[in-house]
């Protein structure tokens, strides 16, 4: 069985980053007609501010996720997975990853959006206890917002 860890991802780590949210995101260009937001994200500072961890398997960057506290939860801006390592739990194992960050710094949830067009993340983020909560269109690119709540309030 492969083992991956997670750990914060280093300035080292940035191409693998980049190549990762190409290759996860390519195909849904035409889906969206233009390419994903995190497809010209600006990984070099968003690692640099400590908002980015990595799936690693023997050295080698597996996946990511972009995240950072936001309104008084955590925002989950993005996570990739290299089709390589796709169906092995990479993707949900970054994501409990940011759900444990937020319990232990006290937050109540986590918070997403994905693109309508990416229809396999609608039902993906309720099989893991998300609750839709809005849509709307920004900065081009229609939105569906996803909440799961961490602590009893």
């Amino acid at each position: 069985m492969t083992e991956f860890s997670i750990r914060l991802a280093g300035a080292s780590d940035v191409d693998a980053i980049r190549q990762c949210a190409v290759e996860a995101y390519s195909k849904y260009i035409q889906r969206i007609g233009k390419p994903p937001a995190p497809m010209v994200a600006d990984f070099n500072t968003l690692v640099n501010a400590g908002c980015v961890a990595v799936a690693v398997c023997d050295d080698v960057v597996a996946g990511f996720v972009v995240y950072y506290e936001l309104s008084g939860a955590m925002h989950l801006e993005n996570v990739a997975v290299y089709p390589a390592f796709g169906g092995k739990g990479v993707g949900k194992m970054l994501i409990r990853y940011v759900e444990n960050a937020a319990t232990t710094l006290g937050l109540g949830a986590v918070e997403l959006y994905t693109n309508e067009a990416m229809t396999e993340n609608l039902s993906l983020y309720p099989s893991l206890g998300y609750e839709e909560y809005d849509r709307r269109c920004e900065d081009g690119f229609n939105r569906v917002y996803f909440r799961i709540r961490l602590l009893k309030e």
